[in-house]
């Protein structure tokens, strides 16, 4: 049951990181809020919090999956930010 549980938040958390950075770099990329420091760590936080109830649903989903779920999307959009300074400008 460690395994499944294991291997389920980390594709959950991977994911989550993968497809927010991919957002933050093709859809937000013209929007200037999301460059404050303070949004990544908003953002994983409301995503953590968010997560943690699903808990009285699934089982398998606990405060530790939904804060890590959490973490992967907040690191998502500060990578996405830290790569749209490094993409060339498109015109």
């Amino acid at each position: 049951m460690e395994w499944i549980w294991l291997a389920l938040t980390g594709g959950a958390t991977a994911y989550g990181y993968i497809q927010t950075r991919r957002f933050v770099r093709k859809k937000l990329r013209f929007v200037d809020a999301v460059k404050n420091p303070a949004i990544p760590i908003a953002v994983g936080a409301v995503v953590g919090i968010a997560a943690m109830p699903l808990g009285a649903i699934l089982p398998i989903v606990t405060k530790v999956s939904g804060l890590l779920v959490g973490a992967g999307v907040g690191l998502g959009v500060r990578s996405g930010v830290k790569d749209h300074k490094r993409l060339p400008a498109a015109y």
